[in-house]
């Protein structure tokens, strides 16, 4: 189905953030983004050595043969020698429930995992948070020095695993994944967001449910915004199940919001900004959209936008699973999968680089980010499968920055396409997107591994056969 191809002028209305929700659009940040493992923990690791007062994060899976880069060893390590320099050091864990212990690992607080915390002699503070039944608490974030001036954040999808650390240019358990650093007034809604799951974790008051320290440790939440620390807008977005926290204290100059009835703004804020785009949309997540979003995205292709969606080109095994299920809701999604791939502007991709042995070895995407029209972006821990839209506890920063979104861009199609597409604007860009992924998935289908980049195209209507 071939587009029209409409025009675009300077007078176009941007993407709209959010009018509701726990957080409003801060001016005057600082936003960094950080593609795949070795340099996003890197970088973590150097903000944690440089802290001066705090250092409190969010895990949702975690192994015991990750190790930070440079030689900083163990996530634990990291945590401890924080605590010896005198910095006050907390973590919230997510424990699984019956119904989500099968997801991956997890440091979930059981009798081995507080012995390993003892026989370490750790001190840092650990609450355990559970999500409702098959949900999980899967926000992945960094906050040093709360409250302070040099209060810094991190945000995205990545976990605290051994693959983690396996990069596109390391074909062996290769992932490829985003962060992002941020740092200015949006970086106290991330504080909030830490004292209020803090205050209100699950298990605080279980035998088994905190370590070092007692479960009436309250954090106080956050009084005033960070300074500006660059010039652009952001708002931190949400999706936090119903009934999982009750106390809706305002962020600093925010309102109070009904927490207990639960938050959807990055559900919210996808379908905005899909609706909104002229141009481009660019997605890079773990999942197929869900229905509600690729209907959206099918009425920007009917539009003339230009998609490109990098996916894993092995599917979670649900995905798998529910092509065999006869149900029609399954039916239903695959459907509507299958509808975006008779568009020309829509390409369904996945990445595989070179093993050295000669064939190719597919790269598991992670990410959760979207870019549209060069101009903003949304990157966090939420991807596009119904969990995360309607019960797992995720976070996002959206971000409005035409330079910053163009230099991902180009980060990111350098990393796919092995092309400079800095030349080109955006819509010639995801073009030349398809172009070489079609080239390279014929390349693939005749045995052919001297590919132009990773990037090959998938067929939307055979997608986790």
């Amino acid at each position: 189905m071939k587009p029209p191809d409409p025009t675009t002028t300077d007078a176009e209305p941007p993407i709209p953030f959010l009018a509701t929700g726990s957080y409003p659009v801060r001016r005057g940040n600082r936003v960094r983004p950080l593609v795949d493992g070795i340099p996003a923990f890197r970088r973590i690791g150097e903000a944690v050595e440089a802290a001066r007062r705090s250092v409190w994060v969010t895990v949702t899976f975690f192994a015991d043969d990750f190790q930070m880069p440079d030689g900083r060893g163990s996530f634990f390590d990291l945590l401890d020698r924080a605590v010896v320099r005198g910095l006050d050091v907390r973590v919230i864990f997510w424990r699984p429930n019956p119904e989500s212990s099968g997801y991956g690992r997890t440091f979930a607080g059981t009798s081995a995992d507080r012995a390993w915390l003892q026989a370490r002699s750790s001190r840092f503070r650990v609450r355990w948070d559970r999500a409702p039944a098959a949900f999980c608490q899967h926000q992945k974030s960094w906050l040093i020095d709360a409250g302070e001036p040099s209060e810094t954040v991190f945000i995205g999808g990545m976990n605290l695993t051994g693959f983690a650390l396996a990069s596109p240019g390391h074909p062996e358990g290769a992932r490829h994944d985003l962060y992002v650093e941020l740092a200015g007034p949006a970086a106290t809604d991330v504080h909030h967001n830490f004292v209020q799951r803090w205050n209100e974790a699950s298990e605080r008051m279980m035998e088994d449910g905190l370590w070092g320290h007692s479960g009436d440790d309250a954090l106080p939440f956050p009084t005033h915004l960070a300074g500006p620390q660059g010039e652009t807008p952001a708002q931190i977005q949400r999706n936090l199940h119903a009934g999982l926290y009750r106390d809706g204290h305002p962020t600093p100059g925010g309102e109070a919001y009904d927490i207990a009835a639960g938050e959807r703004t990055i559900f919210e804020q996808y379908r905005r900004a899909i609706d909104a785009a002229r141009r481009t949309i660019y997605i890079e997540n773990q999942a197929v959209p869900t229905p509600a979003i690729a209907r959206g995205i099918e009425a920007a292709l009917r539009r003339g936008v230009d998609v490109v969606a990098l996916v894993p080109a092995e599917p979670e095994g649900h995905v798998r699973q529910g092509r065999r299920d006869p149900d029609p809701e399954w039916r239903a999604f695959f459907a509507q999968i299958a509808a975006l791939g008779r568009y020309e502007n829509f390409t369904l991709a996945g990445i595989a680089a070179r093993d050295g042995l000669g064939s190719r070895r597919n790269v598991y995407v992670h990410g959760k980010a979207m870019l549209i029209d060069d101009d903003w972006a949304t990157i966090g821990s939420c991807n596009l499968h119904w969990h995360s839209m309607n019960g797992n506890s995720e976070m996002n920063v959206s971000f409005r920055d035409p330079a910053t979104v163009k230099a991902l861009r180009c980060q990111l199609l350098a990393e796919h396409l092995d092309r400079d597409t800095a030349h080109l604007d955006d819509r010639a860009a995801l073009r030349l997107y398809r172009e070489v992924a079609k080239e390279n998935r014929r390349k693939r289908d005749s045995g052919d591994v001297d590919w132009q980049g990773l990037a090959f195209r998938l067929d939307p209507a055979r997608y986790g056969e």
